[in-house]
């Protein structure tokens, strides 16, 4: 009998390897079992906790080289690749991603798990017996990933599964879903999530999301399906909420972990340690290991715009000049973490209304957004006075503001058609398929229901 136990877990154990599609995954360290771990809220809370922790070491929204900071800000005109030939950055340089590419592989299998284990939370809340406040916090946290990383996997393929269950059977048979009803799920996800979830932190440190930041997202993603009644409207109770969010007048402030811009960001995993950017992007000598900011970024800079001399560090030789994103000062561990990885900060807030604003034709209202940030950067009033004048100013200050953060200049581009214009001149092979990266190829092995591969 013990050998044919052993042979009959060995058997399982294989089985279980030989599948690495989404769909079958393992629970966070953390969790121990649903029935266990939901009984107490010390277990339930160390649960939800682990997947941010997954978030901010190995998601699409990690500071490190693998994230959709370092791979799209090459993809796109923000970053240029100095790196080895082996490097997993350069295919997204070169704009030669292929279904087999192992990047890609992870930002699917990657956002995948930490929804199952979103999911897992959800249904061990429905039976668990934690009191009604403690489960609106936990259920609020895990609608909010779910709905947060559906929305990158939406930016980064197009019409993509959306899992809302831990069921095998259902998740290994799914199909991909429209755009449009991607988007209604994640926007009933964050919605849901914002009802939920406090008007104030669990912490002191913003390193948990609170109904604002739900919010926060909700109001990108109508900015992004041009909804810009709602994206003004919620962009402007965030803004109003001075209790919480205060626009930080001095550049030099806005990247620390205390900074009243702060809507949601990642704790280092230890203390001392200070965030994987300043890693990153850091360089102390030319010519740059990795990446550097692209000289057309750093030539989209008025001599005098404090975010070039503030946000971005000269590193020059005999020869060249490099220069590195320093939104983050802090490479090293120093005795208390001085800088954490902020995600969702106010001033994106101040530039979707500023867009809404001029597409509903407030003209005065996106100026005057628009000029709160320039005064922060040393800048005078935009000139700016048409309708097309005005949009083409804030997508100039979004790239300018937000550069380096997430991938914000890609889906920019992406959104507002400009990624041919863009990028076809100074891409070579550049294709307008490309707005999509390609569906991992191991998944269609998996899955067949998944229909076909992305154009391209």
């Amino acid at each position: 009998m013990q050998i044919f136990s052993a042979i009959v877990c060995l058997n399982i154990s294989l089985l279980v390897i030989s599948c690495d599609s989404f769909v079958e995954v393992e629970l966070p360290k953390s969790q121990l079992t649903k029935t266990a771990v939901f009984k107490d809220y010390t277990t339930a809370n160390a649960a939800m906790s682990d997947i941010f922790s997954k978030i901010r070491d190995k998601g699409v929204l990690t500071g490190t080289q693998f994230g959709v900071t370092n791979y799209l800000g090459n993809y796109a005109d923000e970053l240029t690749f100095y790196g080895s030939p082996t490097n997993s950055t350069l295919p997204f340089y070169n704009n030669t991603v292929l279904p087999s590419n192992s990047t890609v592989t992870l930002f699917w299998n990657n956002s995948y798990n930490q929804i199952y284990a979103a999911n897992a939370v959800l249904e061990g809340l429905q039976e668990s017996l934690l009191s009604t406040q403690e489960k609106a916090q936990l259920e609020g946290e895990a609608l909010f990933v779910r709905g947060m990383l559906h929305f990158y996997l939406l930016q980064l393929f197009g019409d993509v599964p959306y899992i809302t269950s831990t069921d095998y059977k259902a998740n290994s048979i799914t199909s991909r879903m429209p755009e449009q009803e991607v988007y209604k799920n994640i926007i009933n996800d964050l919605s849901t999530s914002a009802g939920l979830l406090s008007a104030t932190y669990s912490g002191t440190e913003r390193v948990r999301p609170n109904a604002f930041a739900a919010k926060a997202m909700i109001a990108r993603i109508y900015l992004y399906r041009e909804d810009w009644e709602n994206a003004s409207k919620i962009a402007t109770e965030i803004i109003n909420n001075n209790s919480l969010y205060v626009f930080e007048d001095n550049p030099d402030k806005v990247f620390l972990k205390g900074s009243t811009e702060t809507i949601w960001q990642f704790m280092p995993s230890v203390s001392g340690k200070n965030t994987d950017e300043g890693v990153l992007f850091t360089f102390v000598s030319g010519p740059p290991s990795l990446i550097a900011l692209s000289p057309s970024l750093i030539n989209s800079f008025a001599l005098n715009d404090l975010r070039k001399t503030r946000w971005t560090t000269a590193i020059t030789n005999a020869s060249s000049t490099w220069y590195y994103a320093s939104k983050y000062k802090e490479s090293k561990v120093s005795a208390a973490s001085k800088e954490y990885s902020i995600v969702l900060r106010l001033t994106e807030q101040y530039l979707i209304r500023a867009e809404a604003r001029a597409q509903l034709k407030n003209y005065s209202g996106a100026k005057e957004d628009l000029n709160k940030i320039r005064k922060r950067a040393g800048l005078n009033d935009t000139t700016a006075n048409t309708k097309e004048e005005i949009l083409d100013v804030i997508i100039d200050e979004r790239r300018k503001e937000l550069f380096t953060e997430y991938g914000h200049r890609f889906f920019d581009l992406k959104r507002t058609d400009k990624l041919d214009a863009v990028l076809s001149p100074i891409k070579p092979g550049w294709n307008t398929t490309d707005r999509l990266l390609p569906i991992p190829e191991s998944e269609f092995i998996v899955n067949p229901n998944l229909g076909s591969q992305n154009p391209g």
